[in-house]
């Protein structure tokens, strides 16, 4: 692997979109399957055109998804290009990229279970203010099978959750990081600017002679040249980029500066909206990136309202019914009301963690427990304690101990820090993970040559 410097990797976060496609992508992206494009072709549609691994991608399942792309391009306006095989070639390896993915969750043992997929299907379906029965009539309307799209989602939660797991393995943040984040933060005059780029990769591999990358530099530098005469920026990346990206016409939505890293956004603050910058080298490739917006972003003051209580908790499971766990708590509040100290028998009785500290649970913010458990504490008066409450943990006891209204800025201010530097750290951490999956993989391409 080639040794890569701290501004290298931070080039690299702006190569990567969102993981797991929104709700509103997946419906419309299905839909747009149905539209025509001159992009189609006349031969067999069930000729096999890669093979990866031990699978297979069909030229239906190409055409089908330049479809998607092409629908994607011309909804932002972008000119399709002349040539189709740059974004033939783009939405392939986006293909390709996701079937190794697959394979190797299917390797390891992951998989999506069918609660956890009906209740995302679910929340889609909400999302497009409509009932499962209705939206299931409008996928069938539009020729996509439920079917069909219940697996287009069980995918990407499956790639979603893998990395998630292959980014939780090798990314820690400290609180010396976070620290000196927000440090950096509080002296800098772009701390909390968001950007809006434009990105052009012209890609590179590990194994590319010199002769190669200076074929794909001349290639950028052809880019560039089109840029600098004025063509649209989306028209380029549709025809040039080999970034995820280029599917959307080179469009990387707002990021926070805090993903982007100092280096990064030192380089964009000397930039105005519309200039470019010069082609930039990273092991992954020659860069061009656009600055199409900047918007400062205001930190606001976070007061909230927080309980301090404690509980008791008898567990419902294989050895303890619910009606048996119901029954020991009614007795616990019985003994209750009659003077007994709650602490004592919560250390004495409780099923949870906080027994050792008389089922004490410290200051809960709103969110910070489940909503049966958060509404029956919000019901009770200072000192007054529940009658039994039932929660997916089982039954409770509660008692309210204090009320205060709280600023929590800072505390947010931290937990976003932390956020911005996993997220930038598990972006280099993926782009570094997918490329070794696809060097370890045995791909063959069967396109014929066009001309």
């Amino acid at each position: 692997m080639h040794r890569r410097n701290h501004f290298h990797l931070l080039l690299l976060v702006a190569l990567l979109a969102p993981h797991l496609i929104s709700a509103q992508e997946t419906l419309s992206d299905s839909v747009a399957q149905d539209i025509p494009t001159d992009t189609q072709v006349s031969k067999p549609l069930n000729r096999i055109i890669a093979v990866v691994n031990e699978d297979v991608i069909t030229e239906k399942e190409l055409t089908d998804a330049i479809k998607t792309a092409t629908k994607r391009l011309q909804s932002q306006g972008v000119h399709i290009p002349d040539d189709p095989k740059p974004l033939h070639n783009q939405v392939l390896e986006t293909i390709i990229t996701k079937r190794i993915q697959l394979q190797h969750a299917k390797e390891t043992g992951l998989d999506i279970n069918d609660n956890e997929l009906d209740e995302t299907i679910n929340r889609i379906a909400d999302e497009n203010k409509m009932s499962l029965p209705e939206f299931s009539r409008v996928l069938e309307k539009d020729g996509i099978g439920i079917e069909k799209f219940r697996q287009e989602i069980r995918d990407e939660m499956i790639i979603s959750r893998l990395r998630d797991r292959e980014t939780k393995a090798q990314v820690n943040v400290t609180d010396g990081e976070v620290e000196n984040f927000l440090r950096t933060q509080d002296t800098s005059s772009i701390g909390s600017d968001e950007y809006r780029l434009g990105h052009i990769l012209i890609a590179m591999s590990e194994n590319m002679n010199s002769a190669q990358i200076q074929q794909r530099k001349e290639r950028a530098d052809l880019a560039y040249e089109k840029l600098k005469e004025g063509v649209d920026f989306s028209r380029v990346a549709s025809e040039f980029s080999d970034a995820a990206d280029a599917a959307q016409g080179g469009i990387v939505d707002w990021r926070p500066a805090s993903q982007l890293g100092p280096q990064f956004v030192e380089l964009l603050g000397t930039l105005q909206p519309g200039d470019l910058t010069q082609i930039i080298q990273s092991p992954a490739g020659f860069h061009i990136f656009k600055l199409v917006d900047r918007r400062t972003q205001e930190v606001p003051t976070v007061i909230i309202d927080q309980t301090q209580a404690r509980h008791i908790l008898i567990k419902i499971n294989e050895l303890n019914s619910d009606a048996d766990a119901k029954l020991k708590i009614v007795k616990l509040k019985e003994r209750l009301d009659k003077g007994e100290n709650f602490e004592e028998l919560a250390k004495l009785y409780s099923e949870d963690a906080s027994n050792n500290s008389g089922g004490s649970l410290g200051w809960l913010s709103p969110g910070d427990t489940v909503p049966a458990f958060e509404q029956a504490m919000n019901a009770l008066a200072p000192g007054q304690i529940s009658e039994p409450v039932k929660s997916q943990f089982g039954w409770h006891l509660i008692q309210v101990i204090e009320r205060r209204t709280q600023d929590i800025s800072i505390e947010r201010r931290k937990q976003a820090a932390r956020q911005a530097i996993r997220a930038r750290k598990s972006d280099v951490v993926i782009q570094e993970w997918i490329t070794q999956l696809r060097d370890q993989a045995y791909i063959e391409l069967r396109l014929e040559d066009d001309d």
